[in-house]
């Protein structure tokens, strides 16, 4: 018979309570809620309790002005003095005579030896060598004559509309420096590529870049080579290397593991597997990026005309200047038609490395019969002395272009029952959008401006992520410039909920509509071909030289890659999500609503991101057609050799873009958290 002993007393637990400090049940309803949360909604309910403490303090020390004169910096001063200095010293300096002297002369030198090449073949010598090298590029006999066709179409326009000779400079100009962004983007891509450590370092010298608006290079490179073909040629190269480094980097890093492995195993050195399976591996992302290195190349040596490039470009800045579309215009066309050429003939090129990789792409042409046909052209058109387009073989457009534009002002412009006109349209938009939009920023405190990008930026990002983006926006105050970038965000905001609003219901609808697609594709490959000079001859037309047209053109520039990029991560969702939707009976629109639009969600914030990186490249440009703010102060420094305001401009155009980007590109770990 057992006996029972008395149960020993549990001790006391003196420490705490299980589950941390407070456990679930003694925790406050408050601290409940928050514990379940999302992440998002932890991070809202934190900054709403530090703009709490934060507001008044900030609105009791500084009040609710503008940045204060006291926090920031001239350097506009510096800056002059620098380039007076440089201006001085040019001739005589250690630094010109032994470096940057060779890099000018070297420009100058290859520029013109195109030039004299072109001249020495004529007209038809040079219509028959671009046809060749499509047709070359093309392979197949069908897709040569597509191609050359093209070719052949562009520079024929070119002489009717009585531009042959500003047609062949701007192509000199692209020869030389696709060159040479070829040759740099290249061994960048390689350095990136084989190695972990040049792939970080060069990885923000990329974004940084890609993310700065094309008229933010010339600057730096007028105070180094003062204005003509040198600053042009390195603006052209520095601005159009990154997407062929990059995609070859990427080209480099996606190798097929299996062939790395079956060439290592066959004793290949490093430099073999380099040549023999890396590099021919990723000739088709080379090849990507080389197209994109050529519009991005063509669209600098246009813009570049500010800084002295002759050519095309030079011929549509003229116009513009003097808001004569008709004089523009055909310069215009003729940049539109040289762009669809070499963009189709670079696809063409990648379409046969496809072919010929899977073994599809017969009837290739060889490369000598095109070096035979030029030779033999080239010795033709000298012994028969054909060198400038023929006078009687043009057509003067400029005259009734003009006119057209006159009396569309005068009729359709304004007075127009009910509708009103373009012009009074132009006034409405800036009167009841842009001014309002320009005064509410421009009171807004500065440090509420810096509160709602840091809040903006930790809610997509972290709080690096955020740290960065504010200090990157009070350096723009620092250095003297507040109330002009705020004009300009301004523009950059309307033209991008404009963007997204249509961009993201275009490409819904082309996602969506097989038909649809197949009629706005042709539209997307002309707009995302045109440089970006040329959307502002049909705004100017439309609208004269306005804020609001500066507006349109960065709305039809940024469009097309927004629609583009929101079809495809629409129609890239998982079908097997869609169609469990439809299996319980969600409607079309419940099934893009509640599953195609939220797995689409990294596509929608990539368009975002990049309607927000073109809208802001575009807006400045608009600063020659009346856009004003930091555009107008970066056109002034470049005509009036003002380096001083035009570089400051240049940096508070970098900066805005910078923390606009860091704004608009979530962060990849807290993206994989909040999913």
């Amino acid at each position: 018979m057992s006996t029972l002993t008395p149960e020993k007393p549990a001790p006391e637990k003196t420490g705490s309570p299980p589950g941390g400090i407070l456990s679930t049940a003694t925790r406050s309803p408050l601290l409940q809620r928050l514990s379940v949360m999302p992440p998002a909604g932890r991070r809202l309910v934190g900054l709403a309790a530090i703009a709490v403490v934060l507001v008044p303090f900030a609105a009791l020390l500084w009040g609710s002005g503008s940045w204060p004169d006291e926090l920031a910096v001239d350097i506009k001063s510096p800056l002059d003095d620098t380039y007076t200095w440089i201006s001085d010293n040019r001739d005589t300096h250690w630094l010109f005579l032994y470096f940057l002297l060779h890099i000018s002369n070297s420009a100058e030198s290859a520029v013109d030896g195109v030039q004299s090449f072109l001249d020495l073949l004529g007209w038809p010598g040079t219509i028959t060598l671009f046809v060749l090298l499509a047709g070359l590029a093309a392979g197949t006999l069908r897709k040569s004559l597509k191609t050359g066709g093209i070719a052949l179409g562009a520079f024929a326009f070119c002489g009717l509309l009585d531009v042959w000779e500003p047609a062949t400079e701007t192509m000199s100009l692209m020869i030389v420096a696709v060159a040479c962004s070829a040759v740099l983007g290249v061994l960048l891509g390689l350095a990136a590529g084989l190695s972990d450590v040049c792939d970080r370092i060069l990885r923000p010298v990329f974004d940084t870049m890609q993310i700065m608006p094309a008229f933010a290079y010339l600057l730096p490179f007028v105070l180094l080579f003062d204005i003509g073909i040198p600053s042009v040629l390195v603006a052209t190269v520095i601005y159009a290397a990154p997407p062929i480094a990059r995609l070859t980097s990427l080209g480099l890093r996606g190798a097929d593991p299996a062939a790395m492995e079956a060439s290592a195993s066959l004793g290949a050195t490093p430099l073999q597997q380099l040549l023999t399976a890396r590099l021919p591996l990723a000739r088709k992302e080379m090849l990507l990026g080389l197209n994109q290195t050529i519009m991005m190349a063509l669209s600098m040596v246009v813009i570049a005309s500010m800084i002295g490039a002759e050519g095309l470009g030079d011929e549509v800045l003229s116009g513009l200047a003097k808001v004569r579309v008709g004089d523009a215009l055909p310069a215009g066309i003729a940049i539109v038609l040289i762009a669809i050429w070499l963009d189709r003939t670079t696809a063409a090129a990648g379409e046969g490395l496809e072919e010929s990789q899977t073994g599809a792409g017969g009837g290739r042409i060889r490369g000598w019969y095109a070096v035979l046909g030029t030779v033999v052209l080239t010795a033709a058109t000298a012994a028969l002395g054909q060198k400038e387009w023929p006078e009687g073989w043009t057509v003067n457009i400029s005259a009734p272009v003009n006119d057209a534009v006159g009396w569309f002002t005068d009729h359709l412009g304004s007075g127009v029952p009910v509708l009103g006109g373009t012009l009074t349209w132009s006034d409405g938009f800036t009167k009841w959008v842009l001014n309002p939009m320009r005064e509410g920023l421009q009171g807004t405190p500065w440090w509420g401006i810096l509160l709602v990008v840091a809040a903006v930026t930790w809610l997509v990002g972290n709080w690096r992520t955020a740290l960065v983006a504010t200090l990157l926006m009070s350096a723009v105050g620092v250095i003297g410039l507040w109330d002009k970038s705020l004009d300009t965000l301004s523009q950059v905001l309307a033209a991008l909920v404009i963007t997204l609003l249509l961009g993201i219901a275009i490409g819904i609808l082309a996602a969506r509509s097989a038909s649809a697609e197949k009629l706005i594709r042709p539209v997307l490959d002309v707009l995302q071909t045109m440089p970006q000079f040329i959307y502002l001859i049909p705004v100017v037309a439309l609208f004269s030289a306005t804020r609001t047209a500066a507006i349109i053109a960065a709305v039809a520039y940024a469009l097309p890659a927004v629609i583009r990029i929101t079809a495809q991560g629409i129609k890239q969702v998982d079908p097997s999500a869609v169609e469990a939707a439809r299996s319980l009976g969600a409607s079309g629109g419940q099934q893009l609503r509640q599953v195609q639009l939220p797995l689409a969600r990294p596509a929608l914030l990539l368009a975002v991101n990049q309607g927000v990186v073109l809208v802001l490249a575009m807006v400045v440009v608009g600063g020659l057609i009346g856009g004003g703010a930091l555009g107008f102060d970066v056109v002034f420094g470049l005509q009036k050799s003002e380096l001083g305001a035009g570089l400051s401009a240049g940096a508070a155009i970098v900066l805005l873009g910078l923390v606009l980007d860091r704004m608009t590109q979530p962060d990849n770990d807290n993206r994989r958290k909040n999913q």
